[in-house]
């Protein structure tokens, strides 16, 4: 097994085996040889279109190969620089050394067995050590409980049958802006964009929705709702991103998480932060809520957590996860491959990783300030660690999500990719193994987009 030792690059970050123990062998700059999509792309493209459901969402005709570290290969060996992480999901880059090598460890002595009916060592492992991890308080020497999923919608459906199981209550409260996922509770807690509810219904009853990451909306929530038509003794949840992701990568007002906390300690409602897009170290904490010193109840995570392997879990107070055997299950969930895949991320997560997270997002806050100066249509940057978004705006300054969409074409066109998120925003969120020259390159390539 290759060990994780931190160590500095030569260009100053902060970085793990990844860069310190192979090299590469694809190119770490972006290199478009063919126009695209190139000839084998569109030949795959074409193919897929033929069989696949059209609800899938291709930005651009990006057919991919392999990847390494922030590379990212197609079909018709053009490189590109890997801005997405395939949506905030490869934490520990590409096919990093270390989460391979438990892959494949486990592979030969385990695929599956059910952790619902069966036990086995890499589960327990990894259990022990979320629950060491978890943001709880420290009760009695007791543990976090954790349920293990197959992805963030996934987890965020376990949680609201918990908090229904646990509280005895029914109504929950979400977040305009907000993204949980699209099977039905999940969906139901979505706030995010029409496309991902309509047609759909009747969605899950007993959700209410409010404007995200202000005081005057908690103000609101407790002095209207709670007083004229949301009994407050009848809501179980209320259901948060620390940040919000699709609905923009949104930062909260100071106190805006600290306000829900005490709301729900006021009329003994359970707070659920979800972390599928925050957590796992994206934004320099192992769990975005960290920033702001916050304990909440059930934590949700998912994406980044096993580098790529699908994955999510469900942490909880212990007193909360107290449901019978048989009372909510999963076959897949804790497969013990995703497992091992998930032992060496937090490992290189918790040596290294998350210190580069803050320290290249910060590079990259200070580069896009820079385009922000420069160019009329960058709004200012926000975020935290490498979780960063700019919106694009019109000569009015109003929100122009053409152009944002114009500029993710472009980019794609010179080797960079990306993603937007929100009405006309662009996101940031790289694998945490991102250099330092790897910045300045996607930096480059916005300002040459923008001239």
């Amino acid at each position: 097994m290759l060990k994780f030792s931190k160590s500095k690059n030569n260009d100053g970050g902060v970085v793990g085996s990844f860069h310190a123990c192979i090299q590469s062998d694809l190119q770490q700059s972006p290199q478009i040889k063919t126009p695209l999509p190139g000839t084998k792309a569109q030949q795959l493209i074409s193919r897929d279109r033929a069989v696949t459901s059209p609800s899938y969402t291709r930005d651009y005709p990006l057919v991919v190969k392999r990847g390494q570290g922030c590379m990212i290969q197609d079909v018709d060996d053009n490189i590109f620089l890997d801005m997405t992480a395939g949506i905030a999901v490869t934490a520990t880059g590409h096919a990093h050394p270390e989460v391979v090598e438990a892959i494949q460890n486990q592979s030969v002595n385990l695929l599956h067995m059910s952790g619902t009916d069966f036990y086995y060592e890499p589960m327990i492992d990894l259990a022990e050590s979320l629950s060491d991890l978890a943001p709880f308080p420290e009760g009695e020497h007791t543990p976090a409980k954790v349920f293990f999923t197959n992805s963030g919608a996934e987890s965020n459906e376990g949680a609201i049958k918990l908090a229904r199981y646990y509280t005895g209550r029914s109504l929950i409260v979400a977040f305009l802006g907000a993204f949980h996922g699209r099977t039905y509770g999940a969906m139901s807690l979505t706030g995010s964009k029409t496309v991902q509810r309509a047609n759909f219904g009747p969605l899950l009853p007993g959700v209410t929705h409010i404007p995200y990451g202000t005081l005057e909306s908690l103000d609101y929530l407790e002095n209207q709702l709670f007083t004229t038509m949301l009994p407050p003794q009848e809501v179980a949840a209320i259901v948060v991103e620390p940040i919000q992701g699709e609905g923009g990568y949104i930062v909260p007002e100071d106190g805006f998480l600290l306000r829900i906390r005490e709301i729900c300690d006021k009329y003994g409602i359970l707070m659920i932060t979800d972390e599928v897009q925050s957590g796992m170290g994206r934004t320099g904490k192992l769990f975005a809520v960290e920033h702001w010193n916050i304990q909440p109840d059930i934590i949700t995570t998912a994406k980044g957590i096993a580098s790529g392997l699908p994955l999510g879990a469900i942490l909880s107070r212990p007193e909360i996860m107290t449901w019978k055997p048989g009372s909510h299950a999963t076959t897949f969930g804790g497969n013990p491959v995703a497992c091992a895949a998930a032992i060496a991320t937090l490992n290189l997560l918790e040596t290294g990783l998350m210190e580069n997270a803050i320290e290249m997002g910060e590079l990259l806050q200070v580069g896009l300030s820079k385009l922000h100066g420069e160019y009329s249509q960058v709004s200012l940057p926000r975020g935290k660690g490498l979780m960063v978004a700019i919106d694009l705006l019109d000569a009015n300054g109003n929100l122009h999500p053409q152009l944002r969409n114009d500029i993710l074409q472009a980019a794609f066109h010179k080797g960079l990719l990306l993603l937007g998120c929100g009405k006309a925003a662009i996101r940031f969120c790289p694998p945490l193994v991102i250099n330092k020259q790897q910045v300045q390159v996607c930096l480059d390539i916005l300002a040459d987009i923008l001239n």
